[in-house]
């Protein structure tokens, strides 16, 4: 399977090519586009269990909302809202994309359209003009449907009252609440909330839930394989005390939100990941799922990057190694560019020192965390700028870089989130004193998800193409048959450099 026939753009256009994933059911199409049947109205991932419609009564979409935009409601067997989302955004670096990456992250319903138009630099008009040509539906309509995805977890996952659920998932009114809900699932939302609670997906009860705050446990789905323990590796040796902390019971850690602190819980299971998240309020719900969709990296196109990198007798041993491996996101962008930052020219462990340090005088105690979760938030910019050359330690020039950075975020100079353009990130990066291109590439590489950015220059990544058989003066040149995955080829490179187990044996070498 190609980089093209997995995440190319414009896949749904190929009808012959989705109606064949249909027929096969295969689960790896699911997020990238949708199967609506004429017949019946209805419209389902391309794996749903259900009987393979005819051709002529199929037509294909992009997304949800274009489905709904013209009239089709949702399969409540197959729940296509509820698949992992489109690897597209990610391959893709165009307006569509980064312009998906923020309404998941709820911009539209904290700034509506002219927020998002801001946000990306172009006109309200432009931007409907583009995402309907792209898409299928403009800004107002794939919000309308990604709001109605975070209303249904609402009403199947927690105890709140239906009006609440109404509001927090960004309504206007308990009329429009319900008539989408309607639209959209083909049931009223007391429908929704009694069939979950037949089903076994209701509320759960959790004993150690916190005193305040909202708690849900949400199931987010991957594409197989998915190496999680290669995940918990990666975080785990970045992990900051305070903000972070990783056991058996999972990956926790803090986060600031629009609305308020959040906590989340991360535990890989076979088929899914369990999300447990605690909300200070729970407008922030989609935030929280968004971010940690993007930290775990579980949008991304698994087989599509083992068909590419085991081609290369090099990596291929390590690809069977931890087929499935992700590049870990972020979930902040002014925390990634502080902790960055702090750790330019110095160890993992000395950065990760350092940032402790920090988050134990700067960082601002969480309310709602329990006894094992961890109690404080990164500190924010302001706090950093005014208050970071107490804490900090080491040569000057360095926290006055810091400090620096940390300024031009706090008076939003440097404007950094998920919509960004990667050219004009970096060279925002580039123009501050004391950022070099090392610091500008990992940002774009964890806060946008660039699937094809290797950190050549990186010790670690260098120490593992030795450890492949590569001459690191030479991991450029060779790197280009890696694309567009060579970012994933970094991480097996990373892991190579990092694991303590004997190498895997090369088939030339058995």
């Amino acid at each position: 399977m190609t980089h093209v026939e997995t995440a190319g753009s414009g896949l749904w256009r190929d009808t012959e090519r989705c109606y064949r994933a249909v027929a096969s059911r295969d689960a790896r199409f699911d997020g990238q586009f949708v199967t609506a049947v004429r017949t019946t109205r209805i419209y389902c991932r391309p794996s749903c269990p259900a009987l393979t419609p005819k051709r002529q009564n199929v037509e294909f979409f992009p997304t949800a909302a274009a489905a709904q935009s013209r009239g089709y409601r949702a399969c409540k067997r197959c729940l296509p809202d509820a698949v992992p989302g489109s690897p597209e955004w990610d391959v893709r670096a165009d307006l569509a994309a980064r312009a998906m990456r923020l309404i998941a992250e709820g911009t539209v319903e904290r700034e509506g359209v002219p927020g998002l138009a801001r946000r990306l630099g172009y006109s309200e008009r432009h931007l409907t003009r583009v995402l309907t040509a792209e898409l299928g539906a403009g800004p107002l309509a794939l919000a309308r449907a990604h709001r109605a995805h975070s209303a249904r977890i609402l009403i199947e996952r927690s105890p709140l009252p239906l009006t609440d659920v109404a509001f927090a998932s960004g309504f206007a009114s308990v009329r429009q609440f319900n008539d989408t809900i309607r639209d959209t699932f083909a049931a009223t939302p007391t429908e929704l909330r009694a069939t979950a609670a037949r089903r076994g997906r209701g509320p759960r009860t959790d004993t150690a839930a916190p005193t305040t705050g909202t708690r849900l446990c949400l199931r987010l789905p991957f594409r197989t394989p998915f190496d999680a323990s290669g995940v918990f590796d990666y975080l785990t040796a970045r992990a900051v005390n305070g903000v972070e902390r990783i056991d058996s019971g999972g990956y926790r850690r803090t986060l600031r939100l629009p609305h308020g602190p959040a906590l989340v819980r991360v535990l890989p299971h076979p088929n899914h990941v369990e999300c447990v998240v605690t909300l200070t309020d729970v407008r922030d719900l989609a935030g929280v799922v968004s971010r940690v969709r993007r930290l775990w990296d579980l949008d991304a196109d698994p087989e599509a990057v083992v068909d590419c990198l085991s081609r290369d007798p090099v990596l291929a041993p390590w690809v069977a190694k931890a087929p499935g491996i992700r590049v870990p996101g972020a979930v902040d962008g002014a925390e990634l560019v502080l902790r960055t930052v702090l750790g330019q020219q110095v160890s993992v462990a000395a950065a990760r020192t350092a940032t402790t340090r920090l988050v134990a005088e700067l960082g601002e105690p969480v309310t709602i965390a329990s006894p094992d979760d961890p109690a404080r938030l990164f500190p924010s910019p302001t706090s950093v700028a005014e208050h970071g050359g107490e804490v900090l330690t080491g040569p000057r020039r360095r926290i006055a870089t810091v400090r620096a950075v940390a300024a031009a975020l706090a008076a939003g100079d440097l404007d950094v989130h998920v919509g960004r353009d990667a050219h004009d990130l970096r060279r925002d990066l580039l123009n501050l004193p004391g950022i070099g291109p090392w610091t500008a590439d990992y940002v774009l590489l964890r806060l946008l998800g660039r699937p094809d950015l290797l950190l050549s220059t990186d010790r670690a990544l260098q120490r593992g193409a030795h450890v492949v058989g590569l001459d690191p003066e030479h991991l450029v040149d060779h790197a280009h048959r890696w694309r567009p995955w060579r970012s994933y080829a970094g991480m097996y490179l990373w892991l190579a450099s990092s694991t303590p187990r004997p190498a895997p044996t090369r088939k030339d070498d058995a």
